[in-house]
């Protein structure tokens, strides 16, 4: 029987193809590739009487870089479908897909949310990215994090999602207890349909209905490298005395949906006092954790007009 999902992953690839990214494999170093989705304009293509090579040469981005880091519960672009289409007008867009998510693999041990930042950076440089200015959701906007404060001359600013600074013990705990889970595995690796539909029970405002074949395929496509990940979710969680609070240099907004359950709005106000002035707050009514999804129009309005003011100040310096 057709795997529904898969089925539907050659149109979703040929949208963003249209939408104006298209994916490229980096080999980060032997053993490690990383699956980018990267501008068009970017991909040289070959002139008259040259081999069309299978990894084609890129050339550097030519309009502000954004890059859109996603969550645990799917690859780049199904994260960022509703995005990309309204951003690459104005910006040069790139989706990676993190370790042991989409095309990325690597066989080194570390699975520590720095180790995903430092392939990242390496992916990035490696095609061409000096600056750019980072979109954070949930997981990858703890790995935004991690790349802003390694990397204070890569990152411009970030806008982050659902996300915190870092996922200490009693965090993870309280989170979990709340919701009814007794391990970040059991949230976000569900291996049963139930299990799948009570994730997407938490993670959206809007109570979703879908037919549970649906959800057995995307189950099937979707969470794969199932050993690894659940190591990510381990080397995710740090003791309560282990978090110092990095001084960041770069704007952060944080743009939440306001019925977030995993990450509750306190959450971000926490960070923003924590943080101090270089942080701006924003709302969006009647959406989740996974807001970008839930109510793109207005997420996309409020991401466009963080980064057309930051530019627009940064021309004035």
């Amino acid at each position: 029987m057709v795997n529904l999902v898969a089925a539907q992953k050659p149109l979703l690839h040929g949208l963003m193809k249209m939408a104006g990214v298209q994916p490229h494999i980096v080999e980060i170093e032997p053993g490690t590739v990383m699956n980018f989705w990267v501008p068009n304009e970017t991909v040289k293509k070959p002139q008259k009487g040259e081999k069309k090579n299978d990894t084609p040469t890129l050339t550097k981005p030519n309009k502000p870089v954004v890059v859109l880091v996603h969550g645990f519960a799917a690859e780049g672009i199904v994260t960022w479908q509703f995005q990309v289409g309204a951003l690459t007008k104005k910006y040069s867009v790139y989706i990676p897909d993190l370790l042991f998510f989409g095309g990325s693999i690597t066989d080194k041990t570390d699975r520590s949310p720095t180790f995903q930042a430092e392939t990242l950076v390496k992916g990035l440089r490696k095609i061409g990215v000096e600056k750019c200015i980072l979109v954070g959701f949930s997981y990858g906007g703890m790995v935004a994090f991690k790349m802003a404060e390694l990397y204070p001359d890569l990152v411009q600013a970030m806008v982050i999602s659902g996300s915190i600074l870092a996922m200490t013990d009693s965090i993870s705990e309280a989170t979990l207890s709340e919701l009814g889970f007794k391990s970040s595995s059991e949230l976000l690796l569900p291996n049963s349909v139930n299990g799948l539909k009570a994730l997407l029970s938490v993670a959206t405002h809007k109570k979703l209905w879908f037919p549970n074949r649906l959800h057995k395929d995307y189950l099937e496509v979707m969470f794969t490298n199932r050993k690894e990940r659940a190591e990510l979710l381990e080397g995710l969680v740090i003791n309560n005395k282990d978090p110092t609070i990095p001084k960041f240099v770069q704007k952060i907004h944080l743009l939440w949906g306001e019925n977030d359950q995993i990450f509750k709005l306190e959450h971000a106000q926490n960070m923003k006092e924590k943080l101090g002035e270089t942080v701006t707050f924003q709302g969006i009514q009647k959406a989740g954790h996974l807001v970008q999804l839930e109510r793109p129009c207005v997420y996309n309005k409020c991401l466009k007009q963080f980064l057309t003011s930051l530019l627009e100040n940064e021309e004035q310096k």
